[in-house]
């Protein structure tokens, strides 16, 4: 097959999977009136790929013949890096900020699950690469949409998955048959997740032999018998383009997603037991899907940057020394963001064929982003002003009496009427001061990894030596022979 239309798509979402929202089973995530809003958001990534314009950056040439979703195109170039890079700046820059995220994912954790599992065959005579590859094979011949299960619940943060007062805070293999493997456990947030085909579950952390039982990687169907997806309640239920231009349209849905003794097959397991590889295959997935998050951020900020603009010219004082000089902090943060996501992607690093990006940059880029973001949001909202939160309804505007009120009262400078005005206020408040808006203060610090996750990595990556010896010869410590100015 190698492509799905959307329609296609979406039929393949009615397959009996078991979805709870609010206390309610969901028995179609296509029509559900606030759910369906995340199908058709996610849709695109289809819609993209049939679409005369987009058709050659979303999709590539087989070379058996054919065309197939470039997002499961394994990188093996800076080229492809970068095609990745405009790929999911564009998807998302559609989705007016919002990234897609149903192949972006998965296929990083595919890239990291090759690289890893290659490895474990080296070192362990295991045959593991094999079933990655086939199942890469088969998830691009039928165009699968991917969600990752990465994050367990936890429990008690101090213990070790093994260590835990219930053995069920990780997901963990509870069972081993001649056919396959029978897991338990819950993830948190995963993202996207009733809007997938298949589940990826993979290691949050490294772990010790003694805790070889939740050593496991995994594909799983999302109607498989077993699993149950609790979605997140915090989700814009409005559905006022007026009042929520973005969100009304575009959103994401996470879950708790519970594995209740999953029968899965042996061709679909990919880790199992394996403890010292754990941890490996969390980091690699992280250092495909941290360039993923930084790719798609700069499209929600270039919105940002043209909603203040808007509003500061509708209000009169976009010429002011003040404004300018907020607009200009923003469009830094920016083109910040954006140069230093190329950057990662034209230094990459090779792994057994495999390009990926240039881990230091991409945490760099990503600590860069989430520790300023806030600032960000407060520039723009002091660029705006308080009708922002205080500004009338979509419902005063139809009344005979209000809706003449605030025509008066409302407008701003000449030829910026009351109703342009608020809609524009309303985008503001839509991204960055209603529950969407509050979702993506959240979600900038802790998706694709904590704060200090990126600084750890930094640490970890820089080559502090390259400095230490440097000022080592600066003083001449090692006792050679100094330079001298001429």
């Amino acid at each position: 097959m190698g492509l799905r239309s959307e329609a296609e798509y979406r039929e393949g979402l009615r397959d009996g999977r078991e979805v709870y929202f609010r206390g309610q089973r969901v028995d179609d995530v296509t029509k559900h009136p606030i759910i369906g809003v995340g199908v058709r958001h996610c849709s695109i990534d289809f819609r993209l790929a049939e679409d005369a314009e987009h058709r050659d950056l979303f999709t590539y040439e087989l070379p058996e013949g054919g065309r197939a979703s470039r997002y499961y195109k394994v990188p093996a170039a800076a080229e492809d890096l970068l095609d990745r890079n405009r790929m999911i700046e564009t998807g998302t820059r559609l989705s007016l900020g919002v990234v897609p995220l149903v192949k972006e994912i998965g296929t990083d954790a595919l890239f990291a699950l090759l690289l890893v599992t290659r490895e474990m065959d080296r070192r362990l005579g295991t045959k593991y690469r094999e079933r990655v590859q086939r199942y890469l094979e088969r998830a691009r011949e039928m165009d699968l949409a991917l969600a990752v299960a990465q994050t367990d619940v936890k429990g008690d943060r101090r213990r070790r998955p093994s260590q835990q007062s219930k053995p069920d805070y990780y997901v963990r293999i509870v069972r081993k048959t001649p056919d396959g493997i029978v897991i338990r456990g819950a993830k948190a947030h995963t993202t996207n997740t009733p809007f997938a085909d298949e589940i990826l579950v993979i290691p949050t952390r490294a772990m010790m032999e003694e805790d070889s039982d939740y050593a496991v990687a995994c594909a799983v169907p999302v109607n498989a018998r077993g699993v149950r997806l609790i979605v997140s309640p915090f989700s814009p239920e409005q559905d006022s383009l007026f009042h929520h231009p973005v969100s009304a349209r575009h959103r994401l849905i996470d879950t708790l997603t519970i594995f209740d003794d999953v029968f899965v097959p042996w061709d679909r397991v990919f880790l199992c037991g394996e403890a010292a590889f754990a941890g490996p295959l969390a980091n690699t997935f992280v250092e495909f899907h941290r360039f993923t998050a930084i790719s798609y951020k700069p499209p929600l900020l270039d919105l940002l940057i043209g909603a203040a603009a808007l509003i500061a010219d509708f209000n009169g004082v976009l010429g002011a020394p003040h404004i300018q000089e907020k607009l200009t902090r923003l469009a830094i943060y920016t083109e910040t963001i954006r140069a230093l996501t190329r950057q990662a992607a034209m230094e990459p690093k090779f792994t057994d064929g495999v390009a990926i990006p240039r881990t230091l940059v991409t945490n760099m880029c990503k600590y860069y982003f989430a520790t300023q973001y806030h600032q960000m949001i407060s520039l723009v909202q002091d660029i705006a002003g308080g009708l922002l939160v205080t500004g009338p309804s979509e419902e005063d505007l139809r009344h005979p009496v209000l809706r003449q009120d605030i025509a008066t009262y409302l407008g701003g400078r000449e030829g910026a009427g009351a109703r342009e005005r608020l809609q524009v206020f309303n985008l503001i408040r839509d991204l960055t001061a209603s529950d969407f808006g509050g979702y993506n203060e959240v979600l900038q610090i802790h998706a694709e990894g904590s704060i200090e996750a990126q600084k750890i990595t930094i640490w970890r990556e820089f080559d502090l030596d390259r400095c230490v010896e440097l000022a080592r010869q600066a003083v001449n410590l090692d006792g050679q022979e100094q330079l001298t100015p001429a």
